[in-house]
């Protein structure tokens, strides 16, 4: 029986439906919204698509939103006086610079000079040392990772006591991922194996999974085979291998892949994520959840 198909999409619908919910009660009972700052340096194509989807994601759901554009000259010390106004203002409650920079500023000093509270994106290394923790210390786990976890529990998949292996070591997706899945919790207490492309019989691994999280960022790297039967599969890879012309638009647009074998996998796999539409809508939702959530922190509801 061919796999169960997660769909980020349509799960992402479901998340922001229930988010636009509290934030209308939040609204109404207390008088505040979430409000998010997005600061994009430049006019990079790919960042400002993001940015703007983000930016109608959070104006959507009722979000105070507020878009900072700099030219790619600001200097290092405005820009970071800029993160610190924001870090002041209480009708902020999450900051977002959006990656990559220009070269003349160093991305860490700037992601370390914002308030890990308002770190939405869950990427300063308190945030990362809360997850380490666990339990009520995490309060933004990484965008990416917290929409794998997601998708995982809304397609019922039981992670407690299940064997799962996360393919990619990076700081963005495979160590956080591999943090919350055993960590306590819903969506936790399973047995991880952290491996990579440098990995001893990494086919025997990924046969062991019952979730198997695939981001290594190399097309078609785990073949059927390494699938063991009716396992949860979530291919986090988005790899362009060419493009095509749309047919709808007429416009060329890139042909995108997974790290897995999509249309061989789901023949095996118990459920399995597509690419695209799988993990990637759950990124800008997270998101938005983290600033809700940054929002019940600093009014005492989490």
């Amino acid at each position: 029986m061919p796999a169960q198909i997660i769909s980020g999409t349509e799960i992402r619908k479901t998340i922001l439906s229930e988010l636009q919910t509290e934030v209308a009660h939040l609204k109404a009972e207390h008088g505040q919204v979430p409000g998010l700052v997005t600061i994009l340096v430049g006019a990079d194509p790919a960042s400002m698509s993001y940015v703007t989807s983000k930016i109608k994601t959070a104006k959507d759901l009722g979000f105070k939103e507020v878009q900072e554009n700099r030219d790619p000259d600001i200097s290092e010390a405005d820009l970071l006086a800029l993160v610190e106004s924001y870090n002041r203002d209480d009708s902020i409650h999450g900051i977002l610079v959006q990656l990559p920079l220009p070269k003349h500023i160093d991305d860490q000093k700037i992601l370390m000079a914002i308030d890990p509270d308002k770190d939405v994106d869950g990427f300063h290394p308190v945030n990362a040392g809360r997850l380490m923790i666990g339990g009520d210390a995490v309060k933004f786990p990484p965008c990416t990772p917290a929409g794998i976890q997601e998708l995982i529990v809304r397609a019922g998949v039981e992670t407690s006591g299940a064997e799962a292996v996360v393919v990619g070591r990076s700081n963005i997706v495979g160590k956080p991922i591999a943090n919350l899945l055993f960590a306590k919790g819903p969506g936790g207490n399973a047995t991880v194996t952290v491996a990579h492309t440098r990995t001893k019989d990494l086919a025997e691994h990924c046969r062991r999974a019952d979730i198997l999280v695939v981001a290594a960022g190399v097309p078609d790297l785990v073949k059927p085979a390494w699938i063991k039967p009716g396992a949860c599969v979530i291919d986090v890879g988005v790899n362009r291998v060419g493009e095509k012309v749309s047919e709808k638009t007429g416009k060329t647009i890139a042909i995108l892949k997974g790290d897995v074998d999509f249309e061989k996998a789901k023949e095996i796999a118990g459920s399995i994520t597509p690419v695209p539409g799988g993990v990637g809508p759950m990124t800008i939702t997270m998101l938005m959840r983290n600033t809700l959530n940054s929002l019940k922190y600093r009014i005492g509801l989490l």
